[in-house]
């Protein structure tokens, strides 16, 4: 199995291990970091351990072999989708003096909390910026745009929280920021990807440009109590 068929779990073993909580079969997030969640092998035993992990007034986001799996008892199943998972192999070169960019931090966090609940890039809690190195695009002192990374194992890593405010799109903020934060990956020895809707047909045409590729279709799920 390649590394990226399984990349919550190999995340919550590698990048995210010291995030991780639960056993042996089941995993999940760190819940201010993430609603990420997975299993060893996706059998009713382990399945059966990740029903302690799921919140009582939350949710865990599955992916992959985990999402096809039938769920314990005292599970729902919430939503599904089909993500498109995308690797570069040839990314695109980044211009860093294309766009007027900062290193986002704890100062930021609010703000970027706030720009991702507007947009929805994906799930982000209050604490998925200290997942990987973020960076911004500030205007008259506000956030409007910013791009980072999220799911981190060897030789990989994943760009995430793409996104830019509805008032400042059309400037290819989030482009810029993306190959930015793609070089960095690729200077450090990773290969960069990402996971999008499969049927956010123009996301993906963009995500191409940027020297993407599909490399899968994975299920997506999200379960709860």
């Amino acid at each position: 199995m390649h590394p990226l068929d399984h990349p919550i779990w190999n995340s919550l073993h590698s990048g995210w291990s010291a995030l991780a909580e639960g056993g042996e079969r089941a995993l999940r997030l760190e819940q201010r970091h993430g609603p990420f969640a997975a299993t060893a092998t996706a059998d009713p035993e382990a399945m059966a351990a990740l029903l302690p992990l799921i919140p009582h007034d939350g949710e865990l986001w599955l992916l992959g072999q985990d999402a096809r799996a039938i769920l314990p008892a005292g599970a729902r199943l919430a939503r599904t989708a089909t993500l498109a998972q995308m690797m570069a192999t040839r990314p695109a070169p980044a211009d860093p003096g294309a766009v007027d960019w900062v290193v986002l931090g704890e100062a930021d966090a609010a703000e970027m909390l706030d720009l991702a609940l507007l947009t929805k890039p994906g799930p982000f809690r209050p604490l998925t910026h200290r997942l990987g190195r973020f960076i911004g695009v500030r205007e008259d002192g506000r956030l409007i745009a910013m791009a980072g990374e999220r799911m981190r194992m060897p030789g990989f890593a994943e760009v995430s929280g793409v996104c830019t405010h509805p008032d400042w799109r059309g400037r290819r903020l989030a482009g810029h920021l993306m190959r930015i934060v793609m070089q960095a990956m690729v200077e450090r020895g990773d290969t960069p990807f990402l996971h999008a809707y499969a049927d956010h047909d123009r996301t993906i045409v963009l995500y191409r440009t940027l020297g993407f590729e599909v490399r899968a279709a994975l299920p997506m799920a999200v379960v709860t109590r």
